[in-house]
């Protein structure tokens, strides 16, 4: 078949009374699971443009940090809003989709498609896709913002923007005062998504809980309301596969040059809360370098024999000090530094490890509560085995089938017989607004009765209240098991 009749079906997909609805495929899922590869693949078999869909990759830099596919992987296949942006805006979600569908003109999607192209949208970030896809634009701070950028968790507090801790208290406060159910939904040091709720209050005079849990919410996901008749493909595989495959990922991109991408945009009191500096990878080095350029880079002895691992002077300035990073890091013996910087790795790795569990979780709330029509490829055999022919066999073959059923109308984005009914019920279900409270665990914090019980679930709560059992007694370990509810 050729690629005339495709697009054909594309721009015409049906003769009924109702004017069609443009055609569009969305391959969606966890960071590391070959989206953009199978993306450019099916270039090989259908007219494609490839849109991007990461709410990092937009941003102009850190190539290497947010693994942008490079020119000579991208197989001729145009790809459009891949590092298009400034690094020092934030590109929300309604920029995004203005970008593509410039009032409400459909743009960047009719573009691709008078050049009888079939449009690909391409990303993990969901609010990205769902802003492009639906009319029901909600605020970016109704879908978690933080899909591509680092967790924010107690002990990370002095990883955000400079902020005096009175200021940071007194805007939990407020907005508590003003909305204590949207307070509840977040922790109190999550300052970047405080800001957001009020900022959305101060902009609309809405409270955010109202907004959450309104009808706005019930239309944003429904499928009968998209601009575009969809076919979702969602890339995955199983998470102790995914969880290999990225930290491997982050060690080659250090050794491809993240440490130099990173130095080169480090800034003492730099707000981690915007733009392109949000990106897991970016302020998960922040107290390394603040200790290491402080220090020049070079005044940490290292004690060995070997020259290879001793470090330069620092009169030829940055590239000297990007080279000891580098040296520091090979060398078989620990110093300051070093240890700052092995743990900056490795929170960059437990930081894409969560990323990748908020992704699969969000995709799977798109397809249980507003009933997406999604089509899952499982590269596990092919990411283990790093075989082209596996990845072709299980990945590419399927995944072309399944366009070009949709591109022939039997499959779309239509919800089958199974699809929810009562959206705003299983909203309302979720259990994201209650507060949990850990005695047991200094205070903490849990949102939502799902993250209390995998917290229960966690290894540091059950070790603490083992201990508590041994020193206190069952019945005041029981009691301290039992959380405050807010």
């Amino acid at each position: 078949m050729d690629s005339r009749t495709e697009m054909k079906k594309i721009r015409n997909p049906s003769n009924g009374e109702h004017k069609p609805k443009p055609k569009v495929v969305v391959i969606m899922g966890p960071t590391g699971s070959g989206k953009s590869r199978l993306a450019i693949d099916l270039g090989s078999h259908f007219p494609v443009e490839v849109i991007n869909a990461d709410s990092m990759q937009v941003y102009r830099g850190l190539d290497v940090l947010t693994n942008k596919v490079p020119l000579d992987e991208q197989k001729g296949i145009l790809h459009h809003l891949l590092g298009a942006m400034s690094p020092n805006v934030e590109f929300t979600a309604k920029e995004f989709r203005d970008s593509a569908i410039p009032n409400a003109d459909f743009q960047l999607i009719d573009d691709i498609l008078s050049r009888n192209c079939l449009p690909v949208i391409v990303g993990g970030t969901n609010y990205y896709i769902q802003a492009l896809i639906s009319p029901f634009l909600l605020d970016d701070t109704v879908e978690d913002m933080d899909d591509n950028c680092s967790s924010i968790s107690p002990g990370d507090a002095e990883l955000c923007c400079k902020m005096d801790d009175d200021r940071r208290s007194d805007s939990y406060n407020h907005l508590k005062s003003i909305d204590p159910i949207a307070a509840n939904r977040i922790h109190p040091n999550n300052h970047r998504k405080i800001n957001q709720y009020l900022s959305l209050y101060a902009r609309s005079g809405i409270l955010p809980s109202e907004l959450l849990q309104g009808k706005a919410v019930e239309n944003w996901g429904k499928v009968d309301n998209f601009r575009y008749n969809c076919c979702f493909i969602c890339m995955d595989a199983s998470l102790p596969v995914l969880d290999q495959y990225v930290e491997q990922r982050v060690d080659c991109m250090v050794d491809a040059g993240l440490l130099n991408e990173v130095y080169d945009i480090f800034n003492v009191g730099t707000d981690y809360t915007q733009g392109l500096l949000q990106a897991i990878g970016v302020r998960e080095f922040q107290k390394f370098l603040r200790d290491y350029i402080a220090k020049d880079g070079c005044n940490h002895e290292i004690h060995s024999t070997d020259a290879s691992v001793t470090l330069k002077s620092v009169d030829t300035g940055d590239n000297i000090l990007k080279e000891n990073m580098r040296v520091m890091l090979k060398s078989p013996y620990d110093c300051k530094p070093k240890i700052l910087l092995k743990e900056a790795i490795d929170k960059v790795k437990l930081n894409t490890r969560r990323l990748i569990r908020r992704q699969r979780r969000r995709i799977i709330r798109l397809q249980k509560l507003f009933g997406w029509d999604i089509h899952f490829m499982d590269a596990t055999e092919s990411i283990l085995s790093k075989s082209d022919d596996i990845w072709a066999e299980q990945v590419v073959e399927p995944a072309t089938k399944i366009v070009r059923s949709f591109l022939d109308q039997e499959v779309s984005s239509m919800p089958g017989k199974e699809a929810p009914n009562d959206t705003r019920t299983k909203l309302l279900e979720r259990g994201l607004w209650t507060q949990y409270i850990c005695k047991a665990c200094g205070d903490r914090v849990l949102r939502g009765a799902h993250e209390w019980e995998q917290h229960k679930q966690g290894r540091s709560h059950r070790r603490r209240i083992l201990k508590l059992r041994k020193s206190q007694g069952l019945s005041s370990t029981e009691q301290l098991q039992q959380p405050e509810q807010n």
